[in-house]
């Protein structure tokens, strides 16, 4: 039996698997992730929240879900309708590409390529298709200016995460995402970690990522006040649950980004204590809270406070990040905290 999986059909076997055990643990989070998301603005609104249908309301997302599911899909009549069907598959499928490269522990990846962020920015870019696509084919006005606002917002603030990322590959010496975490590992558990050196970059980030994911508060491409519901508008049933599968599976994707960039993915804040991938669902459970929180506290920002944030803030500042740790780390300033490519390179 073990000769099997050593032949292409067993470690074909093998692969499947493994695909099959990270969407299953990604579709099943998500149902905690919205169930959580709506506990956590009905708190903060002092009000109970999803609480009927299953104990404490924990079946209410799957009966929404079923909901969608079962409800007929309607097209409009002057829509493209091929393309109005891939917009919602093409961004549901692209958000769970990504997790391909994303490690949980110390060789739980489904593929330990040595270029993972170089994939996740390729995967992720295209996402902003599927947004341009549901706008296009709808053809109304409302989905058609949400499109284009969503996809000038995604690229925007692309660009300063990018520049964001290259600050922790410079320190690492690798864009393997298993590299970037060995390279945290030390002594000092916590304060090993990235968040410490690159301390400016893990707000940046964080702020960028609620942007790329059309997150209040910068969801200006659904912004009920102002687009109904963006390039949703004209979507009903299952493709927009897949619309909206997508938008919190590259929620759910920055968070672990976060956790693996900056706060040492699977490794134990504490030193002793055993490493483990129960480290890493624990930080990224943590970083959706803060995006929940964030979303239920915070106002929505104008447009072009937005666009002016990510252009005239985040970018100039980011790409002098770069230049810093590119010197901190040519010339081992502060005892070598921004240089660790004995251990990441």
């Amino acid at each position: 039996m073990a000769e099997f999986f050593t032949t292409p059909g067993g470690i074909a076997l093998i692969i499947l698997a493994q695909v099959l055990a990270v969407v299953g643990f990604v579709m099943i989070s998500m149902l905690f992730l919205v169930y959580g998301d709506r506990k956590i603005w009905a708190a903060v609104q002092m009000r109970r929240g999803p609480n009927v249908v299953g104990a404490y309301g924990l079946l209410q997302t799957v009966a929404d879900a079923l909901k969608y599911v079962v409800k007929e899909v309607v097209i409009p009549a002057g829509a493209d309708r091929t393309v109005f069907m891939l917009a919602p598959m093409a961004s549901f499928v692209l958000a769970m590409m990504a997790w391909a490269v994303i490690p949980f522990s110390d060789g739980w990846v489904v593929s330990d390529i040595n270029v993972a962020i170089l994939y996740v920015f390729a995967v992720s870019s295209l996402e902003v298709y599927g947004v341009i696509m549901g706008g296009w084919a709808s053809n109304s006005k409302y989905p058609f200016l949400g499109s284009l606002r969503s996809a000038a917002q995604m690229i925007s603030y692309e660009v300063s995460i990018g520049l964001i990322i290259i600050g922790v590959i410079i320190s690492t010496g690798s864009m393997n995402f298993s590299a970037i975490v060995h390279a945290q590992d030390g002594s000092l558990g916590f304060f090993n970690w990235y968040w410490l050196p690159h301390l400016p970059m893990v707000f940046l980030f964080f702020i960028s990522a609620l942007a790329e994911t059309n997150r209040p508060p910068f969801d200006l491409p659904e912004a009920e006040s102002e687009l109904v519901a963006g390039y949703q508008v004209e979507y009903s049933s299952t493709p927009f649950l897949l619309f909206m599968a997508g938008e919190y599976i590259a929620i759910f994707l920055m968070c672990a980004l976060t956790s693996l960039l900056f706060f040492g993915g699977w490794l134990s804040p504490i030193p002793g204590l055993p490493d483990g991938a129960l480290w890493m669902v624990a930080k990224m459970a943590f970083f959706f809270f803060l995006f929940a929180m964030v979303k239920a506290i915070t106002p929505r920002y104008r447009y072009d406070q937005l666009m002016r944030l990510g252009w005239k803030v985040f970018l100039p500042f980011s790409l002098v990040w770069v230049v810093f740790v590119a010197f901190a780390a040519r010339f081992d300033w502060f005892w070598g905290a921004f240089a660790r490519w004995p251990i990441g390179g």
